[in-house]
């Protein structure tokens, strides 16, 4: 049955708002890091584009120093920048190499049954809940502060979030499929590398993603576990903040766009397995 005219207008105007909804923050945070001081405060006047466009923000938070500025920064962007990524990458690494393991025996090999309600404890518990014991536990091996530890808490956090998803994928691939490759003489291990991974490559691709905006946009347990050598992205914008009194809005600013700038490259590089990774098993034979 075709749709009237009026529904149609109705839908499309929804979704305008819903669009405008979720862009009008982002557009007014990429607006902001481009506007000089008297810009982004109430001398002059908030307006929507920037009336005298500059890079200061950005050469505050890359050099501590801007022109024109008096202030300054001891610690710049550089530092936070690359324990993020390197914390992200190794925590998703992490959880979604285990989590497709665990998730592909758990399916085709039924082994370990309670597993799944296992993994999911993990996510039922608030992180602030385990906290105090986990920052015990990583100072009497002496994780904290560290690029390794904090990868290792991000990777367990994230395991169920893997997991769950992955097995999600896995069910969904014929079984028949792997049964005529065991008969033509492969392995088990390689009929999961061979066959059954690219199958579910767009699920992985997802997953990957999905778990990486996790670990990027953490603070809790970035705050609590590290100290001055692997401070995070959130926890510098904090830090930026309270030092400055919460009124460096521009250079806050500066810093959402760049933070959101690895995210938005990951999503674009795996841009041709999300949209099939989203809806993989959406249809029942």
């Amino acid at each position: 049955m075709k749709p009237s005219p009026g529904a149609l207008a109705l839908k499309y105007l929804f979704i305008l708002l819903a669009c405008a909804v979720v862009l009008y923050p982002l557009l007014w945070m990429v607006t902001m890091a481009f506007k000089p001081y008297p810009e982004w405060t109430t001398v002059a006047g908030l307006t929507w584009l920037p009336q005298d466009p500059t890079w200061q923000n950005f050469e505050f938070i890359f050099y501590g120093r801007a022109e024109g500025l008096v202030v300054s920064l001891d610690r710049t962007i550089t530092g936070p920048l690359i324990a993020s990524l390197v914390t992200s990458v190794c925590g998703t690494a992490l959880a979604v190499v285990s989590g497709t393991l665990a998730s592909y025996a758990v399916v085709r090999f039924g082994l370990a049954q309670s597993l799944p309600l296992s993994v999911l404890q993990l996510r039922l518990f608030p992180p602030l809940a385990v906290m105090i014991p986990v920052m015990v536990m990583w100072a009497f091996i002496g994780a904290v502060d560290t690029w390794w530890g904090l990868s290792l808490i991000y990777g367990i956090v994230t395991l169920p979030f893997a997991f769950w998803l992955m097995k999600t994928f896995f069910e969904e691939v014929p079984v028949e499929i792997e049964d005529a490759a065991r008969v033509s003489g492969c392995s088990y291990w390689r009929v999961f590398y061979r066959i059954t991974l690219p199958i579910v490559k767009p699920g992985l691709a997802t997953c990957a993603l999905f778990v990486f905006i996790l670990n990027w946009s953490d603070y809790l347990l970035a705050l609590m576990l590290t100290q001055k050598e692997w401070v995070t992205l959130p926890v510098y914008m904090a830090t930026l903040t309270s030092a400055m009194g919460g009124q460096m809005y521009g250079m806050k600013a500066a810093l959402g766009v760049i933070a959101a700038i690895p995210p938005v490259v990951f999503g674009l590089m795996i841009q041709k397995h999300l949209v099939r990774g989203l809806t993989f098993g959406a249809l029942k034979q």
